[in-house]
């Protein structure tokens, strides 16, 4: 079955290579939520764009692919109220309860939002290390 026009969730819109990811984690700002960590970083204008890891730390396959589903489908079904031109990489915690849509997709606007009034991950390395030792 085809998805109706727009409700799909095309390669371009999820983030493939694991250079990708790692530039969101390195180079992005974080927030955490009580099922995941989230990263975001700009993308130069080109729409939202999602990657979504799950360790064997989670569960087994079955857990693991319940959860990727979760979130790809929150993403899908909302991808237009996100902010446009941000990678994100949703990271699942350990250890947590069964999800459920509901859940994921409440995580994932909060996080979305959060990350929008966060600082800048540069701004808050560059004001802690600053001051370090004493010197100015």
């Amino acid at each position: 079955m085809t998805p109706a026009p727009g409700e799909g969730f095309p390669k371009r819109l999820r983030l493939r290579r694991r250079g990708a990811f790692l530039a969101v984690q390195r180079g992005g700002r974080r927030v955490s939520t009580s099922h995941f960590v989230v990263y975001g970083r700009g993308n130069r204008g080109r729409p939202a764009r999602i990657g979504i890891t799950v360790s064997r730390k989670v569960g087994n396959a079955v857990v693991r692919n319940r959860v990727k589903r979760l979130v790809r489908e929150a993403f899908r079904r909302h991808q237009h109220a996100l902010p446009q031109g941000v990678d994100y990489v949703m990271v699942a915690r350990q250890g947590r309860p069964a999800l459920s849509y509901a859940v994921v997709a409440e995580e994932l606007l909060d996080a979305t939002r959060r990350l929008r009034e966060a600082p800048s991950a540069g701004a808050r390395r560059g004001a802690r290390g600053r001051n370090k030792g004493g010197r100015s």
